[in-house]
């Protein structure tokens, strides 16, 4: 519990980072650019769904939330046109980064309990970015697709926008497993690591 919120606070701190980059200070000014957990403590996200999912599948997992999204004011940034896109990378590529140098680090000879530190963080991590890109609504990978798709898809956005949210609630309960089944092939993959 504790790697998934701070993944997903390092996670919001990437987006509020990238957007004060390009010119917009709404986060920095809301004092949410901090590792400090009480300021990115969302009740449903961060509390309610990770204890209800520990308790569904009997403390076995998977267990997945999500902290309070940092604020940001897309007409402050920059590069109007592709300004949100590089803000909603900067989350799962964060966390991607995170999984991969904690992946790459458990190819070395550390303790066991080390090596199983690792492992979660590198497994959460991945799990957060591919989640995270998925082009459901609220999800950074809606927002991408949303700017990067021409006019002409707009029965798709709006489709989106209208039941992505459904979508999305039923693979937080009933699809998660393909997730981290494949952030736990990668986490093999760099470190070298087979059960």
């Amino acid at each position: 519990m504790i790697v998934l919120f701070f993944s997903i606070v390092i996670h919001e701190i990437a987006h509020g980072s990238c957007a004060l980059i390009l010119g917009d200070d709404t986060a920095k000014r809301e004092g949410r650019l901090t590792l400090n957990p009480i300021a990115h403590i969302d009740p449903i996200g961060t509390i309610f769904l990770p204890l209800i999912l520990l308790i569904l599948t009997f403390g076995r997992g998977p267990i997945f939330g999500w902290a309070k999204p940092v604020p940001i004011n897309p007409l402050n940034f920059r590069d109007k046109k592709w300004g949100i896109v590089k803000v909603s990378l900067a989350g799962p590529a964060t966390n991607l980064l995170i999984a991969i140098l904690f992946s790459f680090l458990a190819r070395f000879k550390f303790p066991q309990p080390t090596l199983e530190f690792f492992e979660i963080i590198s497994i959460y991590n991945f799990s957060w970015a591919f989640f995270n890109l998925l082009p459901f609504p609220p999800l950074d990978g809606f927002h991408i697709l949303y700017q990067i798709l021409p006019e002409r898809f707009f029965s798709l956005k709006f489709f989106l926008l209208q039941y992505g949210f459904l979508i999305l609630l039923f693979i937080i309960f009933f699809g998660l497993a393909p997730i981290f089944s494949f952030s736990q092939s990668l986490f093999n993959l760099i470190s070298g690591y087979l059960h």
